[in-house]
Formats: C-alpha cells, sequence, structure tokens
C-alpha cells in the first residue's frame, strides 16, 4: 500500500524559502511519477511541480524559476525546495503519485474536481507566506 507523508510546512514572510519533505513507502518512488500540488482557500487545485522516474522535471509557470523538485530513491523521499515565497504561495501542499504520464499534462489536470489528483496523495503539510 502507497503511503505518503508530507512534512517541512511552515509559516515564513514574503522572500524567504522552506522545503518540502515527502516520506514514501518503499518502492514508490521507483514504481511512479511523482508531484506536489496545493490547495488555497478561494481557488482551484494547482499541480505545482512534477518529476518522472528518470529524473525529468515539469513545472506550473507560476512556480518555474523559484521551486525546485527532486527525490532520492535511496531515502524514498520527495522534496520541493521553494524559494522567494510570494504571499499567492499560502496553501496545503500535497504530495502526490500517479502513473506514468506526461508531465505537464498531469499539472494541468490536478485542477480538474471531475476526477481525482493523482493515484495516491497524501495528508497534505501548510505553508503560509505573510507579507
Amino acid at each position: 500500500q502507497v503511503q505518503l507523508v508530507e512534512s517541512g510546512g511552515g509559516s515564513v514572510q514574503a522572500g524567504g524559502s522552506l522545503r518540502l519533505s515527502c516520506l514514501a513507502s518503499t518502492y514508490t518512488l521507483n514504481n511512479f511519477y511523482m508531484g506536489w500540488f496545493r490547495e488555497a482557500k478561494g481557488k482551484e487545485r494547482e499541480g505545482v511541480a512534477a518529476i518522472a522516474s528518470d529524473g525529468d522535471t515539469s513545472y506550473a509557470d507560476s512556480v518555474k524559476g523559484r521551486f525546485t523538485i527532486s527525490k532520492d530513491n535511496a531515502k524514498n523521499t520527495l522534496y520541493l525546495q521553494m524559494n522567494s515565497l510570494t504571499p499567492e504561495a499560502t496553501a496545503m501542499y500535497y504530495c502526490a503519485a500517479f502513473t506514468r504520464a506526461p508531465l505537464g499534462w498531469w499539472l494541468r489536470t490536478v485542477s480538474r474536481t471531475d476526477i481525482n489528483p493523482a493515484n495516491y496523495w497524501g495528508q497534505g503539510t501548510q505553508v503560509t507566506v505573510s507579507s
């Protein structure tokens, strides 16, 4: 059974940085593509970043150049390094595992409300950015 546990969220001032971590059950990072999505109050769900098994990555335009997704298969851990944070980044961030698909397609379809965002996702970690 796939389990995903996020950590690393918190409160930070605009311009600051945070690194989110997602501890996955064994072999998850080998068997699935991985991503992060976020949900903010009053806004639609948004795909943030995704990474394929071979390390290829893709990002939402809103975070490109500021966020970096990475993974350590040996540690079963997915990361999201977030720099130059703005108040618009305030949201609950979720780690997700999904079956092989074009990364950009997954980022776009996360916002759909008629389907699940991924095969598996965690409980989320809250990120709050103050101005």
